[in-house]
């Protein structure tokens, strides 16, 4: 199973979610793009948070200096995003697949992070409540279902906001695989908790 995690924005974590579910699963992990932090990056990050000695964590295919949006970050390196030359890794494993913000960051001048997405992965949304989620959230699930892209379910994040919640689940019919609460930091223990509760969700995906 390839799982591509994407958020309705940047900053909404995307990042934690990668990690419970690469813990939940044993998976590998890959964030093809990573822009900024390189020596803290999304995959230290992940790897640092999963404690099972299955996962494998792959290489970026472009690590870029500047954080901020993939295209303006390889230009300042003076390099352009090619997307033929990030190539998903080779795993017989689990594959969790992180993006780069949200589905319309773009890449270069041709293609965003949409184009990322294969036909044999299984999208989760990230979604964090905020004032503008809700729509926000609605978009993210209509470009993808208007691009006839699988998507496996939503992950929320954030205190408990049933309103929120609930108009989303209806007016999508998607799956709620679970909820990040603001949890004040995270560390192994605390991703293997909520790994623990996601398990048996995602293992029907």
């Amino acid at each position: 199973m390839k799982l591509f995690i994407t958020g309705i924005s940047t900053d909404v974590g995307k990042t934690m979610a990668s990690a419970i579910i690469t813990q939940a699963l044993e998976a590998d992990y890959w964030k093809p793009i990573q822009a900024g932090d390189l020596d803290n990056s999304d995959t230290h990050k992940v790897k640092s948070l999963v404690s099972n000695s299955k996962s494998v964590f792959f290489e970026n295919s472009y690590a870029l200096r500047t954080p901020a949006s993939p295209h303006l970050a390889a230009a300042r390196d003076n390099v352009r995003i090619d997307i033929k030359k990030i190539i998903e890794p080779d795993t017989k494993n689990h594959l969790v697949i992180e993006g780069a913000g949200g589905l319309f960051v773009p890449l270069n001048a041709q293609h965003t992070v949409t184009d990322l997405i294969q036909p044999d992965h299984k999208v989760i949304v990230v979604s964090r409540h905020y004032l503008g989620s809700i729509n926000h959230t609605l978009l993210t699930v209509e470009a993808l279902q208007h691009r006839k892209i699988n998507i496996a379910g939503v992950i929320f994040n954030g205190d408990e906001n049933p309103s929120t919640e609930s108009i989303i689940r209806d007016k999508t019919g998607i799956r709620c695989i679970g909820r990040i609460e603001n949890e004040p930091f995270f560390d192994q223990n605390v991703i293997q908790e909520y790994a623990d509760l996601f398990r048996d969700t995602l293992l029907q995906l």
